[in-house]
C-alpha cells in the first residue's frame, strides 16, 4: 500500500489519501469500459468518478484517491458506507435465507420491518405496510392503492417534482430531460406549481402565499379536473431533484384539510427526505400532519435496494389481492439491512445529528451568501440543505454553469457534491449523517473555496 498527498488540478492540495489497493482496473480503464458497454442514457451526475470501496463518509476510486462524500449515493447512505452493523446483518441473513418471495412464504424479516416502520411512522389509528424495491416502485404502488381506495382516476402533482423513472412515476416527474422520447405517458395526471416561495412567492408573506396556493388548488378543481375525479395529490415535503424546495408547514396542513373535505388521498413522497435526513423520521412530521399514504426508500436500506409504502389500514385494505407487490419486494437480506440501519439511526440519534449538521452547513452557506453575489437562496430542513446559484447581474437567472464549475472543482479537490434543480444551478448536500466533524468541516471548506473562486472569476469554462 502506498499513501501520498497529491495536488488537485485546480491548485488546492488534495486533502484525502491515495490508497493503492488490489484492483484490476484504473479510473481510465473503468470509464472506457463503461462507455463501451453501458448506454449514455444511464446518466452520470458527478462527472466521471469511479468507486472500488467506501467507508463511513469516504469513497475510494480505482486509482486510490479518497473523496469526502457529500452525495451519499444520492441520499442513500445516512448511516454511512459499509456500516459494520449493516454488513453483519447482510452476512447473517444471507446464510439463512436469501430469497423465497413474500408471495410464496411469510418470513420474519419482512414482517418485523413492517412492524418497525408502522411503529416509527404511524398513519392514524392503524397502519399497514408493503415492501418493494425502489422509490419509483413505491410511488407506482401508492397510486394504485389510492385509485382503488377512492375509485377515482386522476392524480395531481407538482412542478419540479421527481417521483421516479418508471412510466407512472415518470408522468408525475416534472423535469423534461427524464421524459424525452418516452411517451405516451400515463394519463390523468395534472400538475400545479410547487409551493416554493423562492420561485413563486411574488413578494408575498408566507401566510399570504400559502393562502394563494391553496386557493389555486381549489380553483384547479373548477378549471383543471373535478375534485370528485381526483384519487390523490402527491407531493414531496422537501423536493429532492427539484432543488430542496420546502413546502411551508401551513400549506401541508391546508392540503391535509382540503384532501379530507374532498375525499382525496394525500400521498407524501419521503423517498429522499426520510429516515433522519431532515432531523425527523419523516419531513412531514415538521408540519404536524399525517398522510393517507407515504413512500419511502433510499436510506431505509443502509445501501441495499428496498422501499416501502405506508398507509392508513383502511386505505391499504381497499386494494384487491395481487394488485401490489413483486417477486423481490421485501427481500430478506434487504429487510435485515434496513432493520440494522434503523437500529443505528435510533442508537446514535441521527435525527439530532442531522440537525447539528444542518446548522454547520447553513452557517457556511449564509457566510457565502454574505461574501458573494452567487447565492440567491438557502433552503432545506435539517441536513437536507441546498443553495441556489443565480447570476449577479440578474438574480432571477439560474447560474447553471457556475454550479458545474463548482462541483467539478470540488471533485478535483477530493469532495463529491451534486447539482440539482430544473436548471442544474442548485448545490445540494446529502452527506452521510455519521460523518465526522473534521470531514464535514473540510468538505465545507473545499466547497466554500470553489464558490469564492468562481465568484472571483478564477475558475472558468474550458
Amino acid at each position: 500500500m502506498v499513501i501520498k498527498t497529491v495536488r488537485g488540478e485546480v491548485g488546492l492540495p488534495y486533502t484525502g489519501t491515495i490508497i493503492r489497493a488490489k484492483s484490476v482496473a484504473s479510473n481510465r480503464n473503468l470509464i472506457e469500459r463503461r462507455e463501451a458497454i453501458v448506454p449514455k442514457a444511464v446518466g452520470q451526475f458527478a462527472g466521471q468518478l469511479t468507486a472500488v470501496s467506501a467507508s463511513g463518509a469516504r469513497v475510494t476510486d480505482a486509482d486510490g484517491h479518497e473523496f469526502i462524500d457529500f452525495a451519499g449515493g444520492i441520499g442513500v447512505m445516512n448511516v454511512g458506507h459499509s456500516a459494520p452493523e449493516v454488513v453483519r446483518a447482510i452476512q447473517d441473513q444471507a446464510e439463512r435465507l436469501i430469497h423465497v418471495s413474500i408471495h410464496v412464504a411469510t418470513y420474519e424479516p419482512y414482517v418485523e420491518l413492517c412492524e418497525k416502520l408502522a411503529d416509527l411512522l404511524p398513519h392514524g389509528e392503524s397502519t399497514k405496510v408493503i415492501l418493494i424495491n425502489s422509490g419509483a416502485e413505491a410511488v407506482e404502488n401508492a397510486i394504485k392503492l389510492a385509485r382503488q381506495a377512492t375509485g377515482r382516476p386522476a392524480v395531481i402533482c407538482f412542478s419540479e417534482a421527481f417521483h421516479g423513472r418508471t412510466l407512472m412515476a415518470l408522468a408525475l416527474t416534472s423535469k423534461t430531460k427524464y421524459k424525452t422520447g418516452c411517451g405516451p405517458l400515463a394519463p390523468e395526471v395534472y400538475r400545479l406549481p410547487y409551493p416554493s416561495q423562492f420561485k413563486y412567492g411574488d413578494g408575498l408573506s408566507e401566510e399570504a402565499f400559502v393562502e394563494r396556493e391553496l386557493e389555486r388548488m381549489e380553483a384547479a378543481f373548477l378549471s383543471l379536473v373535478p375534485a370528485e375525479q381526483v384519487a390523490a395529490i402527491i407531493l414531496e415535503p422537501v423536493q429532492g431533484e427539484g432543488g430542496f424546495a420546502v413546502a411551508p408547514p401551513a400549506y401541508l396542513r391546508g392540503l391535509r384539510d382540503l384532501c379530507d373535505r374532498h375525499g382525496i388521498m394525500l400521498i407524501l413522497d419521503e423517498v429522499q427526505s426520510g429516515f433522519c435526513r431532515t432531523g425527523r423520521w419523516g419531513a412531514y412530521e415538521h408540519a404536524g400532519i399525517v398522510p393517507d399514504l407515504s413512500t419511502w426508500a433510499k436510506s431505509m436500506g443502509g445501501g441495499m435496494p428496498i422501499s416501502a409504502v405506508l398507509g392508513k389500514a383502511s386505505v391499504m385494505d381497499a386494494a384487491a389481492p395481487g394488485t401490489v407487490g413483486g417477486t423481490y419486494g421485501g427481500n430478506p437480506v434487504s429487510c435485515a439491512a434496513a432493520l440494522a440501519a434503523i437500529g443505528i439511526m435510533e442508537r446514535d440519534n441521527l435525527n439530532q445529528r442531522a440537525r447539528e449538521i444542518g446548522r454547520r452547513v447553513r452557517k457556511t452557506f449564509e457566510a457565502l451568501q454574505q461574501d458573494t453575489n452567487l447565492v440567491a437562496d438557502i433552503r432545506g430542513l435539517g441536513a437536507m440543505l441546498a443553495m441556489e446559484l443565480c447570476h449577479e447581474e440578474d438574480p432571477a437567472r439560474p447560474a447553471g454553469e457556475a454550479c458545474r464549475l463548482i462541483t467539478a472543482a470540488c471533485r478535483d479537490r477530493g469532495l463529491i457534491v451534486l447539482p440539482s434543480g430544473a436548471h442544474g444551478n442548485v448545490i445540494r448536500i446529502l452527506v452521510p449523517l455519521i460523518i465526522t466533524d473534521e470531514d464535514l468541516d473540510r468538505g465545507l471548506a473545499i466547497l466554500k473555496e470553489a464558490v469564492l473562486q468562481v465568484q472571483e472569476g478564477e475558475l472558468v469554462s474550458t
